[in-house]
């Protein structure tokens, strides 16, 4: 075969260095032409073709990291030949909070890159509640140089709502700071779906910014319906991750949202939402993770994939809807497919039942295989944060609660869910003071307010964690981040508290005014700066030292830190008090229980 003449192109900077000796484009052309060897060609591969919606065999010819053609008889510097074996579009995350792993994002990488993700679209919602514009910038710090591609949706409710103290209040000229740059998406997850219903001026400012900008704003309206769910659509609103029923995801669908299917550790929506996939459009479809503990990272986007095909959905949908779908979503040109032009972020599957990649394809380059990262970054260093936690001087005294029955409003957990039930339980009560009652599993729950030292402490009653002894708590308490405390008694609460601010925040299991196991979190309070081993180590000490005080929650920690989160039904607590969304506003301990009715 005669080859072309490649010309060297030389393209110098201002201080006339050469900083390009080769016209990418132009080898691509003469790579895809066959004319020359391409710099990796996957031989004998069965591509799930995600474009055509088809399993055909080719072979596919890499350069500089994109995928320059698809056929018969390439070849490359490098080869690798699966012998009929599968390769899909690497798996891309439309949704997460990598804060909540509690792990550095290279840390986050390691497990989910040899996984199949590839790409993450992150809301940094977390840490910006607590450090602001700041914790944004540390994210994007954090991420670089990783083997994952990062792109961020700027947070839009800091604080989710005015019924709680965050650490900072973005307002949409602060975003718009961060609007324009290029690893910026849109705006995050709009849980002030109210505020939007009532022409909250601030809301819609953050909605006519990114409209303005032609970028994405991603929704989160649980139950959210009829007249309502059209004018929050109609105001810019085109996706939503908190349908937990076929019946509310279609009617979703239907007025044009994308659907994110959650598979998170407390929230987990992929059985129930099934039927959907086997019976309607995936094209509007997406897989996200959302919140996930470490212990859950061992699996990530490729199991729901797994699980969807398991549960009957077509296998070349599932990939699409963990691919192209979110791809296509979010504007992200040439990615989530396999074709000439696309990024070369591609997975070698053994088997179309397990969807464990055995190689793991980043930039056209191996980046994982057998399940670790090939690279070491033994020299990798966390960006810089201040301490962020700023509490008033903490007493026993703190912990009382006063009432005027032993009848108290409380929140009752759901297993497996973020939304709760408001129910109406028996507590202790004596000499107007109320205790909790370990025989009802009425327990004490305190949000303490931990940014701005202002002293404020909701104060309440919670049913579920069956603690019989003891204290549990943490300054991971969604989404301002407070210290939140569940406990049996005022001393181990106060011991756990305390304890905390010492740490700079974490994670802590207290009994009998001892300490019995604490995952400290000294990165804005969320977040560890330790590896994964260390991590899963110490969740799964606190977990197995919460379930001998009693508690049967699969992950209490969890489901703890989302009893603070007001946007989500039915009744929860800030730092300012009960609060219910069936009256939209804040209720007393011992409130008539018919506003629940």
């Amino acid at each position: 075969m005669q080859k072309t003449l490649i010309l060297t192109k030389k393209v110098y900077n201002n201080k006339g260095k050469i900083i390009k000796t080769m016209a990418r484009q132009e080898k691509l052309i003469q790579v895809a032409r066959g004319l020359e060897k391409a710099d990796l060609v996957i031989k004998n591969a069965n591509i799930i073709n995600v474009l055509s919606e088809e399993i055909h065999k080719a072979d596919i010819a890499i350069s500089d990291g994109i995928i320059a053609g698809i056929g018969d008889n390439y070849e490359g510097k490098q080869e690798i030949d699966v012998n009929g074996g599968y390769v899909s579009p690497a798996f891309i995350d439309g949704h997460v909070h990598i804060e909540s792993t509690m792990m550095l994002p290279l840390e986050f990488a390691k497990a989910v890159v040899p996984c199949g993700t590839t790409t993450v679209i992150i809301d940094p919602h977390e840490i910006s509640n607590v450090l602001g514009l700041h914790g944004i910038s540390y994210m994007h710090e954090a991420v670089k140089n990783l083997p994952l591609n990062v792109y961020t949706m700027l947070p839009s409710c800091v604080p989710a709502t005015p019924y709680e103290t965050s650490g900072f209040d973005l307002n949409s000229y602060d975003l718009a700071l961060l609007i324009d740059s290029p690893w910026v998406l849109g705006i995050a997850e709009m849980m002030n779906y109210s505020g939007l219903l009532n022409l909250d001026k601030n809301v819609l400012a953050k909605l006519d910014l990114a409209k303005s900008k032609d970028k994405r704003i991603d929704g989160h309206a649980p139950f959210l319906s009829g007249k309502d769910l059209c004018a929050y659509v109609a105001s810019g609103v085109k996706s939503d991750h908190e349908c937990t029923n076929p019946k509310e995801a279609i009617e979703k669908i239907r007025l044009g949202m994308y659907i994110m299917i959650r598979e998170g550790t407390a929230a987990k929506d992929l059985d129930a939402l099934i039927p959907v996939l086997k019976e309607h459009n995936t094209r509007k479809c997406m897989f996200v993770t959302d919140d996930r503990h470490p212990k859950d990272l061992k699996v990530h986007i490729n199991d729901m994939v797994r699980r969807a095909v398991e549960s009957g959905v077509d296998v070349i949908k599932a990939v699409q809807i963990g691919s192209l779908n979110t791809a296509e979503y979010f504007g992200l040109k040439n990615q989530g497919a396999i074709a000439p032009g696309y990024k070369a972020d591609l997975l070698i599957l053994p088997d179309l039942k397990t969807f464990k990649p055995d190689i793991v394809i980043k930039d056209g380059k191996i980046a994982a295989e057998n399940g670790k990262l090939l690279k070491k970054y033994s020299n990798f260093e966390s960006p810089s944060v201040r301490s962020s936690i700023n509490v008033r001087w903490i007493e026993q005294k703190d912990f009382q609660i006063k009432g005027k029955s032993k009848f108290v409003n409380t929140i009752e957990v759901i297993p497996h869910q973020l939304v709760t039930k408001s129910s109406v339980c028996e507590a202790k009560f004596e000499n107007g003071l109320l205790d909790s009652n370990t025989e009802t599993d009425t327990l004490k729950i305190i949000v303490m307010e931990r940014h701005r030292a202002t002293g404020n402490i909701g104060k309440g009653f919670v049913k579920g964690f069956n603690l019989k002894s003891g204290a549990i708590a943490s300054t991971v308490a969604h989404d301002s981040h407070n210290m939140i405390v569940i406990g049996t008694n005022d001393f181990d609460m106060y011991t756990a508290a305390v304890e905390l601010v010492k740490m700079q925040g974490g994670k802590i299991v207290v009994n009998n005014g001892k300490v019995i196991s604490k995952l400290p979190l000294p990165i804005a309070g969320l977040i560890s700066d330790k590896d994964f081993d260390y991590i899963i180590k110490h969740c799964e000490e606190l977990n197995e030292a919460t379930r001998t005080l009693g508690c049967k929650l699969d992950d209490p920690f969890m489901t703890m830190s989302f009893l603070s989160l007001p946007v989500i039904p039915e009744l929860k607590i800030t730092d300012k008090g009960l609060f219910s969304t069936k009256k939209w506003g804040f209720v007393d301990i011992n409130e008539d229980e018919k506003i629940f009715k």
